[in-house]
């Protein structure tokens, strides 16, 4: 029975320790798939300039910001370039 106890602490402590190794990596994946979304929502509007006016640098800070925030990130990316 002792053993039983000892090997049943042993598993869940892995599974505590695996758990919490692999939430950075679900993070990381995350903030890539968002990152790449917003690379192309900037590209398209970047391509579409000519009848919006309106023309948004392409680097990791504004990817990241209309791919996590989506269209209020955009939005918010063309009211600091108004302002700016």
């Amino acid at each position: 029975m002792e053993k039983f106890a000892v090997i049943l602490v042993i598993l869940v402590a892995l599974w505590m320790l695996l758990r919490l190794l692999m939430t950075p990596i679900k993070w990381g994946w995350k903030l890539l798939i968002h990152g790449l979304g917003g690379v192309g929502c900037l590209w398209l509007l970047n391509f579409l300039s000519s009848w919006t006016g309106i023309c948004f640098p392409i680097n990791p800070v504004t990817a990241l910001i209309s791919g996590g925030l989506g269209v209020p990130g955009i939005a918010l990316l063309a009211m600091v370039q108004m302002f700016l």
